[in-house]
């Protein structure tokens, strides 16, 4: 069952959408919203992870700046929700998932995170900030945080036909961090995880979804 609760944190409560599994559960897992909010794509991912034995929670990041954002894919959603996380920056949206991560934590939990765009490079800053292994789909924003060292395991996946993030992004992520695993996905565009987005690649996916449950699976044992 999945539902919304509270998270406190240092810039006041916010929600998150919370997930568990049915069993035992192999650890948790804070996933990060895109620019869009916790909508429906992002409650999914949420429901999936729980599917898949773990605790999962995404933290609704924007309530700090504006509660209750839910953002479609169309031009209009993507000019609001730059200007949303512009306000919110990196720094706060990485002490909320800390919070989140905290929650956890505290019952007796092994956590990591996984985000997606703009919220897969927050999971990189929860790798090198917080210590959390973290899984980055296609992190626009993170070529100027690859000088930060990785605390933990961390995952990235790119899709090749991704307009946002050009071959030399991606070879700099792995020349800045050998010891994590890149993959690029040849048919996939940028947001090809979703389908609500018009890059969505199920095949790919697909493969990345497996990938991403294996590492979790592996670095939250």
């Amino acid at each position: 069952m999945a539902t919304w609760m509270d998270i406190d944190s240092e810039a006041g409560p916010i929600r998150g959408w919370r997930a568990d599994p049915t069993g035992p559960s192999k650890g948790a897992v804070v996933v990060v919203q895109e620019i869009f909010g916790v909508n429906a794509h992002i409650r999914d991912v949420v429901g999936r992870l729980a599917d898949a034995g773990f605790v999962a929670l995404a933290p609704a990041l924007m309530d700090s700046v504006e509660p209750g954002v839910e953002l479609d894919y169309d031009d209009a959603g993507v000019a609001r929700g730059r200007d949303l996380v512009a306000r919110l920056g990196f720094d706060r949206a990485v002490d909320l998932v800390d919070s989140a991560a905290t929650l956890l934590q505290a019952e007796g939990l092994r956590t990591g995170a996984v985000g997606f765009c703009w919220g897969g490079s927050v999971a990189l800053l929860a790798n090198t900030r917080l210590g959390l292994p973290a899984v980055s789909y296609y992190g626009g924003r993170s070529v100027p945080f690859l000088g930060e060292p990785l605390r933990a395991p961390m995952l990235f996946h790119f899709g090749a036909r991704d307009s946002i993030i050009p071959p030399a992004d991606v070879q700099a992520h792995r020349d800045a961090y050998p010891q994590a695993r890149a993959y690029v996905y040849e048919d996939a565009g940028h947001g090809f995880n979703c389908d609500r987005r018009a890059d969505f690649h199920a095949a790919s996916a697909a493969q990345a979804w497996t990938r991403t449950v294996d590492f979790f699976e592996d670095a939250l044992r």
